[in-house]
Protein backbone atom coordinates (compact mmCIF):
# COMPACT_ATOMS: atom_id res chain seq x y z
CA UNK A 1 0.00 0.00 0.00
CA UNK A 2 2.96 2.15 1.14
CA UNK A 3 4.23 1.53 -2.17
CA UNK A 4 1.24 2.73 -4.59
CA UNK A 5 0.56 5.61 -2.13
CA UNK A 6 4.55 6.53 -3.16
CA UNK A 7 3.93 6.15 -6.50
CA UNK A 8 0.23 8.37 -6.97
CA UNK A 9 2.25 10.76 -5.12
CA UNK A 10 5.24 10.85 -7.40
CA UNK A 11 2.97 10.69 -10.09
CA UNK A 12 0.92 13.77 -8.96
CA UNK A 13 4.16 15.76 -8.10
CA UNK A 14 5.51 15.38 -11.64
CA UNK A 15 2.09 16.54 -13.11
CA UNK A 16 2.47 19.44 -11.49
CA UNK A 17 5.97 20.41 -11.96
CA UNK A 18 5.57 19.47 -15.78
CA UNK A 19 2.12 22.08 -15.87
CA UNK A 20 4.16 25.08 -13.41
CA UNK A 21 7.10 24.13 -15.66
CA UNK A 22 4.67 24.90 -18.68
CA UNK A 23 3.11 28.39 -17.14
CA UNK A 24 6.55 29.82 -16.65
CA UNK A 25 7.93 29.01 -19.42
CA UNK A 26 8.33 31.47 -22.33
CA UNK A 27 6.17 31.04 -25.23
CA UNK A 28 8.37 28.68 -27.71
CA UNK A 29 8.99 26.46 -24.82
CA UNK A 30 5.12 26.49 -23.38
CA UNK A 31 4.65 25.52 -27.86
CA UNK A 32 7.33 22.92 -27.34
CA UNK A 33 6.32 21.32 -23.68
CA UNK A 34 2.75 21.06 -25.25
CA UNK A 35 3.31 20.14 -28.85
CA UNK A 36 5.50 16.45 -27.39
CA UNK A 37 2.18 15.87 -25.62
CA UNK A 38 -0.29 16.41 -28.10
CA UNK A 39 2.01 14.15 -30.55
CA UNK A 40 2.37 11.56 -27.82
CA UNK A 41 -0.97 11.51 -28.14
CA UNK A 42 -1.49 10.59 -31.98
CA UNK A 43 -1.84 14.40 -33.14
CA UNK A 44 0.15 15.94 -36.01
CA UNK A 45 2.26 19.00 -34.76
CA UNK A 46 5.62 18.74 -36.56
CA UNK A 47 7.04 22.57 -36.02
CA UNK A 48 5.23 24.01 -32.86
CA UNK A 49 4.63 28.04 -33.32
CA UNK A 50 2.93 29.29 -30.23
CA UNK A 51 0.83 28.32 -27.08
CA UNK A 52 -1.33 31.30 -25.62
CA UNK A 53 -2.97 30.01 -22.30
CA UNK A 54 -7.13 29.91 -23.06
CA UNK A 55 -8.26 31.74 -19.88
CA UNK A 56 -11.50 30.85 -20.75
CA UNK A 57 -11.50 27.32 -21.02
CA UNK A 58 -8.97 26.74 -18.34
CA UNK A 59 -10.61 25.47 -14.65
CA UNK A 60 -9.11 24.90 -11.46
CA UNK A 61 -6.48 22.51 -11.79
CA UNK A 62 -6.59 22.01 -15.30
CA UNK A 63 -4.83 24.67 -17.72
CA UNK A 64 -5.87 25.10 -21.27
CA UNK A 65 -3.76 26.56 -24.03
CA UNK A 66 -4.29 27.04 -28.00
CA UNK A 67 -1.35 25.51 -29.71
CA UNK A 68 -0.50 26.57 -33.14
CA UNK A 69 1.43 24.55 -35.09
CA UNK A 70 2.71 24.96 -38.59
CA UNK A 71 0.02 22.34 -40.30
CA UNK A 72 -3.02 22.41 -37.24
CA UNK A 73 -4.10 24.37 -34.57
CA UNK A 74 -5.64 22.58 -31.12
CA UNK A 75 -7.21 23.59 -27.88
CA UNK A 76 -5.13 21.19 -25.15
CA UNK A 77 -6.31 21.37 -21.88
CA UNK A 78 -3.75 19.92 -19.61
CA UNK A 79 -5.30 17.64 -16.77
CA UNK A 80 -2.82 16.27 -13.95
CA UNK A 81 -2.54 12.34 -13.87
CA UNK A 82 -4.37 12.12 -17.08
CA UNK A 83 -4.58 12.61 -21.08
CA UNK A 84 -4.62 15.71 -22.18
CA UNK A 85 -8.06 16.69 -23.89
CA UNK A 86 -7.18 17.91 -27.53
CA UNK A 87 -9.44 19.11 -29.82
CA UNK A 88 -8.44 20.22 -33.28
CA UNK A 89 -9.74 23.74 -34.36
CA UNK A 90 -10.32 25.15 -37.65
Amino acid sequence: MRYVAGTFLLAWSMAAATGAAIAQSDNGEAATLIATQVREQGYACDQPVTAKPDAGDSEIGERAWILNCKDATYRVRLVPDQAATIEKID
